[in-house]
């Protein structure tokens, strides 16, 4: 797979920065990083990133900086750390070049990894920035590996290339630092295949362990990548697009999205077997994935907040908008499932059923308003607490339901959609790179459907009240139905088989080796009202012992406020309380096509869902 592609070489210019990255040592998981600038302040400060665009947490990338050192016309020059994350060297007059090792062990779509089998790093974990050189012209030369290991290793990634081998490794550029920051590299032994979609190359890659057919998983990412470029309109702003994936075992998923590519880790079991026909529940989820970020491509990436142009990596930048960012990408993601015919409507509805599960299992939707779950994401989004389900709510969940109620609406007027909002809003922020002001979606939606939307953003976004989803569905010939969880395993999006009252402790807990860890006590449950913790571990129901397997077996045995004996170790004292078992909350929805709906509800659904 050779990298300079026609569309992706560029002629070699001069450049004022240039950077070298070499796999120093696979076994201490170290990148050596030569940034080298030609004509130097005499006192050069250099920094690196706090965060990472797209995952508001600051991070310190500088924690993992294990050695630097500078030099000059060949001469050794002392680097003084002035910040957490900022270098000054002084002295310099000629060409300097500052030395970075950087310990990467962090498998996540956000960080940097080495070891033996692949490398991958994000700019920011790796590159840091002379400072006032931000929109210079930046070279990057990735040094092919010397290890006989890597023999087979190549070069994956959407920088421009300017000079490569057919491996990949060589010289690439970008117009300026933000570019520099914003494609990631992978590196390894990987599997790939290329598709064309809206008259553009991409790159499917995948590292790590799998089996499965790429050809296939390329030919339903075309179909999802051509139905998202005709939705926004031709020419896509990108001339190359490369998913990088990683799959592993387990549970892990998530996703990053860049300018023109993609992060993706999830679980190598979600990819379909060689022979699958159809689209099960674990390869629904990671086309899903794929989905969400690729529709960041737009939706975030050039259409963003005013608070992110530019970016300011070194600081926490609040903002009351990533509901619309990440909720609508959320609600959006599965609309592209179904109109690429990637899945049908039941799936769809099963899907977006699973979706309003998380949010009616979550107390905390009805005390913190969609706008402060936006502007508390430093702190809360990507700092979980064993609380948060009872005092807070997602601005992803959240605002796919807040995406769906708004979209329904504007249907039901016979005006406009939220097809109509997304696709003005591309035209007049990103494809022109204005932020959207903190009003500007608001009012966008308001202007194109009219002003009663100021009394469902009042509510919806500011508000905490439980939106009327039953009825706004209902319009559109969907019946929305609640239940109780089977338990822990169970998702929603389908109806209950079979009978009898469920209980419930009120907890979220996970497998411990001496019984189950409680990781949340939710609010007017039956462990909160006996004075249960989280970290407690439960080992008893009545003596008896439970598990993650027969807990559900355990209560079936009961009553509703029958009072039963739970036994548990906080800390290393064993406590015995009474505990008066409630039934299981009806928070587990499905969704049902009605059959009986009137003629224009079943129109609605039909123009809404492409029936």
């Amino acid at each position: 797979m050779r990298q300079c592609a026609p569309a992706t070489t560029v002629a070699r210019r001069p450049a004022l920065i240039s950077y070298r990255v070499r796999l120093a040592d696979l076994d201490r998981h170290l990148f050596e990083i030569e940034c080298r600038v030609d004509d130097p302040a005499p006192e050069q400060r250099f920094s690196l990133p706090a965060w990472i665009p797209g995952s508001y947490l600051l991070r310190e990338f500088a924690r993992f900086v294990v050695g630097i050192e500078a030099s000059s016309a060949g001469q050794s020059l002392p680097v003084e750390k002035v910040e957490s994350s900022a270098w000054v060297v002084r002295g310099a007059h000629a060409p300097l070049t500052l030395t970075t090792k950087v310990y990467a062990l962090d498998q996540s779509v956000r960080g940097a990894y080495l070891d033996r089998r692949r490398g991958y790093f994000n700019g920011p974990c790796v590159f840091l920035l002379p400072e006032g050189r931000d929109p210079e012209r930046i070279e990057v030369a990735l040094e092919a590996p010397t290890n006989p290991i890597c023999e087979a290793w190549r070069v994956a990634t959407a920088l421009t290339c300017v000079d490569a081998n057919a491996q990949g490794f060589g010289v690439y550029a970008a117009a300026d630092y933000d570019e520099l920051l914003d494609h990631p590299v992978e590196i390894g032994d990987f599997e790939s295949v290329e598709f064309e979609a809206g008259g553009v190359p991409h790159h499917l890659v995948v590292a790590g362990r799998f089996e499965s057919d790429l050809e296939r998983v390329a030919t339903d990412l075309k179909l999802i990548c051509e139905t998202q470029i005709e939705f926004f309109g031709r020419p896509a702003p990108f001339d190359r697009y490369w998913f990088l994936c990683l799959a592993v075992g387990g549970d892990a998923w998530g996703g990053l999205e860049h300018r023109a590519s993609t992060s993706l880790i999830f679980s190598r079991d979600d990819l379909p077997k060689v022979g699958d026909s159809g689209v099960p529940r674990e390869y629904q989820r990671f086309l899903a994935l794929a989905s969400h970020e690729y529709f960041h491509t737009w939706h975030v990436k050039r259409t963003k907040p005013v608070a992110f142009i530019p970016y300011r990596l070194d600081r926490r930048v609040h903002t009351r908008l990533l509901w619309v960012f990440e909720g609508l990408t959320s609600y959006y993601q599965e609309l592209m499932l179904l109109r690429s015919g990637v899945i049908g409507v039941p799936a769809f509805l099963q899907r977006l059923a699973e979706a309003l599960t998380r949010v009616y299992r979550t107390p905390g939707r009805l005390r913190q308003s969609l706008a402060d779950s936006s502007f508390d994401a430093w702190d809360v989004l990507y700092k979980p607490e064993a609380n948060h389900p009872n005092s807070s709510i997602s601005y992803y969940t959240k605002g796919a339901l807040v995406a769906l109620a708004l979209d329904l609406t504007m249907r039901r007027a016979g005006k406009t959609s939220l097809d109509d909002v997304l696709r003005e809003l591309w035209r007049r922020y990103g494809a022109r790179g204005v932020g959207v002001a903190e009003d500007g979606f608001e009012a966008l939606a308001i202007e194109l459907g009219g002003a009663d939307l100021a009394r469902f953003f009042a509510a919806a976004i500011r508000g905490t009240d439980d939106l009327p989803l039953a009825e706004l569905l209902g319009a559109f010939g969907v019946r929305l139905e609640f239940r109780a969880a089977l338990g822990p395993e169970d998702k929603g999006g389908t109806p209950r088989s079979g009978n009898g009252e469920l209980l419930s402790l009120g907890v979220g807990f996970r497998e411990h080796g001496l019984g189950l860890e409680i990781t949340s006590v939710l609010d007017g449950g039956s462990a909160q009202r006996a004075g249960l913790n989280p970290g407690d571990v439960l080992l008893a129901v009545d003596r008896l012992k439970v598990s993650e397997r027969n807990l559900k077996r355990r209560l079936a045995r009961f009553e509703s406020g029958e009072r039963v004996t739970a036994s548990v170790f906080r800390g290393d004292e064993l406590i015995e309380v009474g505990l008066v078992l409630r039934p299981a909350p009806l928070d587990t929805c499905y969704l049902a096509v009605d059959e009986q709906a009137a003629p224009d509800a079943a129109q609605r659904r039909r123009a809404w869902l492409g029936e």
